[in-house]
């Protein structure tokens, strides 16, 4: 039989970040309440939450990266929304986003979560911070609970 790893819905020692965009601040501070709601509710002490507050969501990755690279994390969750107009400037945003926190995760060994909505509108953004959809704040905390755990199961990442 193989040896199997598998993450579970518990909180790891050490300290939780989220970054969160105050850009679409209606839609961003209902993700921000999922994402602390389902760490708390998954036994994460408020005093172990820290949340650093950036302009947009093209700011994110640095802060991030920052945090990620701290050795102080259990794990970076990344909140914003990114709302499609007429031009294609939430394209580049988004891809320069997704790719940065995709580079602090790999760089870092630490979990760095993407809660960055990209929606076509604000209905659909609505429906994704707690509406219909759900709340993607707290799927986000959900992934970053299961993924450190997984990874505290794992080797230590060796240095380069």
């Amino acid at each position: 039989m193989p040896n199997e790893f598998a993450s579970a819905l518990e909180p790891v020692e050490g300290r939780w970040a989220i970054v969160v965009s105050t850009y679409n601040e209606s839609i961003t501070s209902r993700l921000l309440d999922g994402a602390l709601a389902t760490l708390t509710e998954h036994g994460v002490a408020d005093e172990r939450i820290d949340v650093a507050r950036v302009p947009g969501a093209y700011e994110i990755p640095l802060v991030a990266d920052r945090l990620a690279g701290s050795g102080q994390y259990a794990a970076v969750l990344c909140l914003g929304a990114v709302i499609r107009g007429e031009t294609t400037h939430d394209e580049h945003i988004n891809r320069a986003v997704s790719v940065g926190l995709m580079r602090a995760g790999v760089d870092s060994g630490v979990p760095v979560l993407f809660g960055v909505l990209t929606c076509d509108t604000l209905e659909q953004a609505i429906q994704r911070a707690g509406g219909t959809v759900g709340n993607k704040g707290s799927e986000c905390a959900d992934a970053a609970l299961r993924m450190a755990s997984l990874l505290a199961q794992l080797p230590p990442k060796m240095p380069t």
